[in-house]
């Protein structure tokens, strides 16, 4: 159940922070404002230092998540692979992912058996055949930080998520690799890392990694029309 919470909240994360701070690009220091070394050589002076570069990853995350924070609504399918250590093969299911905002996520598994979760507000809902199951997540202490790093998000505060993960950007805008590593220990326990993939506004795929060396990775893609 866990995982499932986990796939469903760093969706979550990505695909419905609106209202996200800008991070601010680092600033280069003009070589005219550098501290001059002391009683300098002519050949010294006429070497001027160079300016820092900009973190270009910062501003790149930061137009991402402005892209991601424009999408309302989204409906994809999604193939899942669970790599477990006690099993030869992969476990592979798919289905369907839905997502309203500004806190509403639906995963639809349709083979190879039916099964359907939706979470919203905190509350993970788990449909399987005639049975269904209503959770209240905040009677997990071991998953509730990253419960409340999903509400905060969802409200518009960035500092939030970095507060429960170290967040870390790779790639371009037009394709994009954003690492989260859990901070608290005791999220920690359960994932050891989410690895999302994109291009654009467009989620590709998720990799959940566990402590035990389980993953499981989700690849997404948009729905043919009919």
């Amino acid at each position: 159940m866990t995982r499932h919470i986990f796939i469903l909240a760093a969706l979550a994360l990505l695909c419905a922070a609106r209202g996200a701070p800008a991070i601010a690009a680092a600033q280069a220091t003009p070589a005219a404002q550098a501290t001059p070394a002391a009683q300098a050589t002519p050949a010294a002076q006429a070497t001027p230092h160079a300016p820092e570069a900009p973190d270009s990853d910062a501003g790149d995350l930061d137009a991402v998540m402005h892209l991601l924070a424009m999408r309302r609504h989204g409906r994809v399918e999604f193939v899942e692979q669970q790599f477990l250590a006690m099993l030869d093969r992969p476990v592979e299911s798919s289905g369907e992912l839905r997502y309203d905002a500004p806190d509403r996520l639906e995963k639809r598994t349709l083979k190879p058996h039916p099964e359907t979760l939706a979470l919203a507000g905190g509350v993970l809902t788990v449909e399987r055949g005639r049975s269904r199951h209503v959770l209240d997540l905040h009677a997990y202490p071991q998953i509730q930080p990253f419960v409340e790093s999903i509400r905060a998000t969802l409200a518009g505060d960035r500092s939030a998520l970095e507060r429960i993960f170290h967040v870390e950007f790779a790639g371009s805008v037009a394709r994009w690799t954003i690492t989260l590593v859990p901070v608290e220990r005791q999220v920690a326990k359960n994932v050891a890392q989410v690895q999302i993939d994109g291009s654009s506004d467009q989620l590709l795929e998720v990799e959940i990694r566990q402590p035990d060396g389980d993953r499981s990775l989700m690849t997404l893609r948009a729905i043919a029309a009919p």
